[in-house]
């Protein structure tokens, strides 16, 4: 396993939609949490839960599938910084991803956010992902 739990995390979510899985199980971190929770929040996942096994923890998310042929919610997951080349951004030239339909989860100063809101607040920081 390598050390970017960011790619592992887009990495599983993708293979999962793929697969048509339900559930997606990947290591918690705090990262990982933060963008669960804007997942959760923009509407792209069911849930997410925290389970201790032992001394690790895990993150299990629930992916949302809508119609009968299962067609998942987020159609697209892209890592853009990575640790190897990190792109930043500031408040006026964050992307906007299909004119606003979908987001851009960014690290800022403030903690993990999505594009609308780091606009708001005019704080730019890393482009971590494109999700749609």
């Amino acid at each position: 396993m390598s050390n970017d739990t960011i790619a592992n995390m887009i990495t599983s979510m993708r293979n999962a939609n793929l697969e048509k899985t339900k559930i997606v199980q990947v290591p918690a971190t705090n990262l990982t949490r933060s963008i669960g929770r804007i997942l959760l929040q923009e509407g792209f996942i069911e849930s997410f839960r925290e389970h201790k096994e032992n001394k690790f923890s895990f993150l299990v998310f629930t992916l949302k599938y809508q119609g009968k042929k299962k067609t998942p919610y987020i159609t697209t997951l892209r890592r853009i910084s990575k640790p190897g080349l990190r792109i930043y951004s500031n408040h006026k030239e964050i992307p906007k991803v299909l004119g606003g339909m979908g987001i851009v989860i960014l690290s800022t100063s403030q903690g993990i956010m999505t594009d609308r809101e780091a606009r708001e607040n005019q704080i730019g920081g890393e482009i971590l992902c494109y999700v749609w």
